[in-house]
């Protein structure tokens, strides 16, 4: 498999720390996931797993078909006291790495400078986000009952 490499972070430092959710996908089928929530004295949950290079072509194929690899960064609003947004992907020879605010609603993108590129980038997130829970929930019991 030529290199691939996808990796999301959304967080911000607030009343109760750094907190944020990560995940990863490396082109050797590693996923590494973390959040971390001090909110009632939550702990963080890191877990790792490898995917099968099944769900990596799905992976691609989710990114591909975003075209999230055609857009520019430059015209989204910047990182606020609310957060931060990171998007990195790397797709063969292509390389991107976006940053951007915290989306609070799609009236936050319709009012943004380039509402088009920031709309990619929302529903991709939202895509890669449900992957990666369905992949963890899969995998391990986050919460037992």
């Amino acid at each position: 498999m030529s290199d691939f490499y996808v990796r999301y972070y959304v967080g911000h430092t607030g009343r109760y720390g750094h907190e944020f959710l990560e995940f990863e996908f490396q082109s050797n089928g590693k996923l590494r996931y973390r959040n971390n929530s001090n909110y009632k004295n939550d702990t963080m949950i890191r877990k790792e797993a490898y995917v099968s290079p099944m769900i990596l072509k799905e992976l691609q194929r989710i990114v591909a078909q975003s075209e999230i690899m055609k857009e520019d960064d430059a015209n989204w609003p910047e990182p606020n006291i609310d957060g931060k947004q990171e998007l990195e992907i790397v797709s063969g020879k292509d390389h991107i790495c976006f940053t951007t605010s915290k989306i609070g609603s799609l009236v936050d993108i319709q009012n943004s400078s380039d509402p088009e590129g920031l709309k990619a980038f929302y529903y991709l997130v939202q895509d890669l986000k449900c992957f990666v829970f369905s992949l963890i929930s899969l995998h391990f019991k986050i919460k037992p009952i």
